[in-house]
């Protein structure tokens, strides 16, 4: 049987410091039925002549779009878009992909054709010094392992309406199943939930995992596949920098959006605090409480 075209998607800007060795990883990948679909948000370093570089190189196809810049969410969404593969694999500017990441994802995702989404373990660079690189890994070095219901260890492939159900959904860290370079996503699901929202800026990537696991199963390689890179000019710290707070955000979107799929737990929370009648109730359960 023919394997899959798998199109590896790497939107760049200025990541000439990182970018040669992303690209090499790619050149690696054990898995041969690929093209690389590169959107280049008008990068003014070396980036450019990296990837040419890279194109004659290689003896699969590479291709390099122009992309006007608006925002991390659009150039994600513009290489998507390019993309002729049955599979999305993400690869950022500044991560790595270990020679069998590509290989290894589609085996599992040939499993089943209800399965939208693959994750992966992650491998880290970062600063060993740095005390805010050491509390980030604490935290979120081994997502798989922060879902109270779901045991990705036992079951590799589930339902991701159990996910959505999960008690443990937006307990910190909200996102549990990782970066964009840490899934394999079936082209077919942009068509199906959407492409990422460009209005969010943090939040993006697991408010879009929340829409895939509306409509799709999740499986998960119990490998490092990816190495993700934690540094100081990424999206997630500049954002910090910035102060950008988008967690009131995600639970109006999952109030919105998943109330009846959620634990009984969000449902009431979020009943009392963005319904108009639950917002009543609980004014006049105070008022009672105050007249006891």
């Amino acid at each position: 049987m023919e394997k899959p075209l798998v199109s590896v998607c790497l939107p760049i800007y200025n990541g000439e410091k990182y970018l040669e060795e992303a690209l090499h990883s790619i050149k690696e990948q054990t898995y041969s039925n690929i093209e690389v679909v590169i959107s280049d948000d008008n990068s003014k370093d070396n980036s450019r002549n990296i990837v040419e570089r890279f194109k004659t190189s290689v003896n699969f196809p590479v291709f390099i779009y122009q992309h006007e810049p608006q925002g991390i969410g659009a150039n994600w969404n513009n290489s998507v878009k390019k993309a002729n593969g049955e599979f999305i694999k993400f690869l950022f500017q500044d991560d790595l992909l270990e020679p069998a990441c590509i290989e290894e994802m589609v085996h599992l995702a040939l499993q089943d054709k209800a399965i939208g989404l693959v994750f992966c373990k992650r491998k880290f660079i970062h600063d060993q010094t740095n005390p805010q690189h050491i509390e980030w890994l604490e935290r979120s070095g081994s997502l798989h392992q922060t879902w109270k219901s779901a045991d990705f260890e036992k079951n590799r492939i589930m339902t991701g309406r159990k996910l959505l159900n999960d008690e443990n959904l937006l307990q910190s860290p909200v996102n549990k199943i990782g970066e964009p370079t840490a899934v394999l996503i079936r082209k077919e699901c942009f068509e199906k939930v959407g492409y990422f929202d460009t209005r969010l800026k943090q939040i993006l990537d697991y408010e879009y995992w929340f829409r895939i696991f509306k409509k799709y199963h999740i499986a998960f390689v119990d490998k490092e596949l990816v190495t993700f890179r934690l540094h100081d000019q990424q999206a997630t710290a500049v954002n910090q920098r910035k102060a950008v707070d988008e967690s009131e955000q995600i639970r109006r979107i999952v109030y919105k959006n998943y109330f009846w799929q959620i634990h009984p737990y969000y449902r009431k929370n979020f009943f009392l605090r963005y319904n108009f009648f639950g917002k009543v109730l609980k004014k006049v359960t105070r008022m009672l409480k105050r007249l006891k």
